[in-house]
């Protein structure tokens, strides 16, 4: 079963049509307990929370009992606030908890051989397969999936088995599948399918899920001054509808500029990003587009810690942004067990440092600037920035301000890539 619709402009598909593919993906089912994965908070717009909303009144409508999964990776559980902002009025007692260090169990492993094959020698130990036990559930006679394909630095493109085997998936999967990307190169990657990372996951979910029973539900969207566009949504069981999102993503969230941008600002909006593990995104995805010697400033008025959880905002202190040979020779370090233990940690250290390309300034509230300083990244004030770069009146894309310095605005770098047409 394969549902691919396609919004016929630019303002996206309407909440009728919307709909109508949810329902048509559910003609014929017989269903008693299904489980939704969306994911959290940090992809809102993604459109996810309507969407689980629909399916979660549609299921219950059909007598069906349903638990909803968010996909957290490592990052913190969905409050209830976030919960209602996102999915509406779903009671927040249906919304399970991820632990990535607890709840999972291992289902299977990817061999190293593979490995050593599709990182061309860069990587050469096997990888575990695990996953939140719930999946396994024999109970579930329907697992939907959720999420949006756009790019992605450790993968290419995210989504699809990313949201089972990182979103709900265990600490081995998620630190070495960050390390494997780190290693390889996000710049071979970002933007593409079929990288090393993604056929690992490939490999997971033939092997090992092919007998549960998973709807995958994948997005593409932009969203313009934060109003949330569906250009395209498609349903189905097989890889065609990730390669089907993957070719219209490419399309809606890669943007190429005709020359290296000098001056790149980047706002966070603070209900979206509280960490620099997540407002490196703004690293991640405008790397390819800032010309050497250029300058990245992140307006960032929610950032108040480094890392998701305690343990790493205390590597990331203790290490910082410093460059990827700098990450893997402390990573070599016998003294450094702490940086071996979490590969996640040590491949974003590696994603968020510019290794000396350009400079990277942090504009917060909330940590202060020697501690941004101490992490290798600049530090601003805030309130200073914000009224020079003022994110309530820059267009996106390129700006002049009043004294003639011109600057490329982003207002939101979950959305997008950004490429240097020169160098791609």
């Amino acid at each position: 079963m394969e549902i691919f619709c396609r919004a016929a402009n630019e303002l996206g598909l309407s909440r009728e049509e919307i709909t109508a593919a949810l329902m048509q993906s559910l003609e014929g089912r017989s269903l008693s307990n299904v489980l939704i994965i969306p994911p959290d908070y940090t992809r809102f717009h993604s459109n996810s929370g309507l969407i689980t909303n629909i399916y979660y009144h549609a299921l219950v409508d059909m007598g069906c009992e349903v638990d909803i999964l968010p996909a957290l990776g490592t990052h913190v559980p969905v409050t209830e606030a976030e919960a209602k902002h996102m999915f509406g009025d779903i009671p927040y007692e249906k919304f399970l908890s991820h632990n990535w260090r607890t709840d999972v169990m291992k289902i299977g492993e990817v061999p190293a051989e593979y490995l050593e094959e599709i990182t061309e020698g860069l990587w050469h130990d096997a990888v575990d397969v695990e996953i939140n036990r719930r999946v396994m559930d024999e109970k579930y006679d329907l697992i939907i999936s959720v999420g949006q394909v756009v790019p992605h630095e450790v993968i290419g493109m995210a989504n699809h088995a990313k949201n089972l085997f990182v979103g709900v998936g265990g600490a081995d999967m998620i630190n070495k599948s960050h390390m494997v990307g780190a290693v390889y190169g996000m710049e071979r990657m970002m933007g593409k399918d079929h990288t090393p990372v993604r056929k690992v996951f490939d490999y997971a979910l033939t092997h090992f899920l092919k007998d549960r029973p998973i709807l995958f539900v994948l997005t593409v969207t932009t969203a313009p001054g934060g109003d949330i566009r569906t250009h395209g949504l498609f349903i189905g069981e097989e890889r065609s509808a990730l390669e089907a999102a993957i070719a219209l993503a490419q399309e809606k969230n890669i943007d190429f500029v005709e020359t290296g941008i000098k001056k790149c600002v980047v706002y966070l909006t603070p209900e979206e990003f509280h960490s620099t593990w997540l407002g490196n995104k703004s690293v991640y995805r405008t790397r390819m587009a800032i010309a050497d010697g250029g300058e990245l400033l992140v307006l960032a008025p929610g950032i108040e810690r480094f890392g998701e959880d305690e343990q790493v905002d205390k590597l990331i202190r203790k290490y910082g942004y410093k460059g990827r040979i700098n990450t893997l020779e402390q990573f070599e370090k016998p003294e450094n067990q702490d940086l071996r233990d979490n590969m996640g940690a040590a491949a974003h250290l590696i994603h968020g440092s510019s290794d000396g390309r350009f400079t990277i300034t942090y504009a917060v509230k909330d940590i202060s600037k020697e501690e941004i300083e101490s992490v290798g990244f600049q530090a601003a004030d805030y309130e200073e920035m914000a009224r020079r770069y003022d994110p309530e009146t820059l267009a996106y894309g390129y700006n002049t301000l009043p004294d003639g310095e011109e600057i490329y605005f982003i207002p939101n770098p979950a959305l997008g890539l950004w490429i240097n047409k020169e160098k791609f």
